[in-house]
């Protein structure tokens, strides 16, 4: 049975893999004129040597005074090596550490992902954005759905996951590009059967979740029930609290009460609205999963009487009483599988064929306004650009003259 369950896995990895290039050719990634640097490279440059850009805030920091976010940028934008990158990364985070940290610019965040991108340090844009706390990276929907992207057209799925996972903890599905890149990026990954930690089923759920209320339709609805048993899952092996500590998740009990309530909705709203058949053979699958895990766990007490002492410290009571609503829980499961079935609410294509065929059909108009809206932020951070150069000319040519009236008076007092 092992070897079977091995087999299933991995052909359906090696199927996900063929699909990843002649999709491409289909237009399901980001066009060329999304990801094309043109726009970005051909705004003002201000040519500037790292060495002495590094040694100038080296000697800023020495004297405990805050280097401008100015600096930081033209660090960044000046970068023409993997060398430079590393050495970016280290200044990022310095700055962020300093008193001027809240003044990273939009564009700075930008740069600094393409030059990433640019420079084979893909791993670098990763770090700073999963430790974005330390570097202060949060890019914006246009930057993350680049970055996505890449890992998509390299099959990365994993990595493209985990970057929709940061913009779930920031609730920052806004553009329709970002839902449909991130939708793809789960049910791709999905597709593959991935052997989940208890922590990546978390992320996974409250991704799948969190995304899926963006979208009030099928595809929407289930990711909602997928993202509601993954987390079920979470509460009725860890607790509540495993759940939502850290997310931006509804910290009452009963996420598998929340799946079944989707289920409800599908099957009171219109004829088009469906779930597909493998979310719903997913949530029977962890059904009884946990079913197994749980009786396993209550013969086992007796034999096991530190581990089940660990496990009290972090399960309530309010916790011990929601894993028993799991009979009723399966019991309503099975009713309502019956009744969409019956109602021909049931859709046989996977969740995974749905969301591709969203990403072919619908993320070429989604670019447009994205392209628009990129154009004109490009612009305006290039006029906030120069408005800071001209206040710090300004302020350089004040220090200047305060510093020779400072030194007139002072030879005027010794002549004196």
């Amino acid at each position: 049975m092992a070897a079977s369950v091995f087999k299933r896995c991995v052909t359906a990895a090696v199927k996900v893999k063929r699909l990843l290039p002649s999709l491409s050719a289909r237009r399901w990634l980001l066009s060329a004129a999304y990801t094309d640097t043109k726009l970005w490279e051909v705004r003002g440059k201000d040519p500037q040597n790292l060495a002495v850009l590094a040694n100038d805030m080296e000697r800023t920091y020495s004297k405990s005074l805050p280097v401008s976010s100015l600096a930081v940028s033209r660090f960044v934008d000046n970068i023409s090596s993997r060398e430079g990158v590393n050495q970016a990364e280290y200044y990022l985070y310095r700055f962020r550490h300093s008193p001027n940290c809240w003044y990273l610019r939009d564009w700075t965040i930008h740069s600094w992902i393409r030059q990433c991108l640019k420079y084979g340090a893909r791993d670098k844009a990763m770090h700073t954005i999963k430790n974005k706390v330390q570097y202060g990276i949060f890019p914006d929907n246009f930057t993350i759905n680049i970055l996505i992207d890449s890992y998509l057209m390299d099959g990365d799925l994993k990595s493209a996951c985990s970057l929709v996972e940061e913009v779930m903890l920031q609730e920052a599905f806004d553009l329709p590009t970002t839902q449909i890149l991130s939708l793809y990026s789960l049910g791709s990954y999905l597709a593959t059967r991935p052997q989940l930690t208890v922590p990546e089923e978390r992320a996974l759920g409250a991704s799948l979740l969190i995304c899926g209320l963006t979208q009030d339709n099928s595809i929407g609805l289930s990711a909602q029930l997928l993202g509601n048993a993954l987390l079920g899952k979470v509460e009725m092996l860890k607790g509540i609290h495993a759940v939502f500590k850290g997310m931006p998740l509804d910290w009452r009990h009963g996420y598998l009460g929340r799946a079944l309530a989707v289920m409800e909705t599908v099957a009171a709203a219109p004829d088009d609205v469906k779930l597909t058949k493998d979310t719903l053979d997913y949530m029977n699958d962890l059904l009884q999963e946990l079913s197994s895990a749980l009786d396993s766990d209550s013969s086992g007490e007796e034999s096991a009487g530190e581990e089940q002492e660990k496990k009290e410290d972090t399960m309530d009571e309010d916790d011990q009483a929601e894993q028993a609503n799991l009979s009723q829980y399966a019991s309503r499961f099975k009713k309502m599988s019956s009744q969409l079935e019956s109602q021909g609410k049931v859709d046989t294509t996977s969740f995974h064929t749905l969301v591709t065929t969203l990403a072919q059909q619908n993320l070429a108009s989604a670019e447009e306004q994205d392209l628009e809206q990129y154009k004109s932020k490009v612009q305006d951070w290039e006029a906030e650009r120069k408005q800071l150069i001209q206040r710090e000319m300004e302020m350089r040519e004040k220090a200047k003259q305060e510093r020779e009236e400072r030194l007139a008076s002072k030879a005027a007092a010794q002549q004196a």
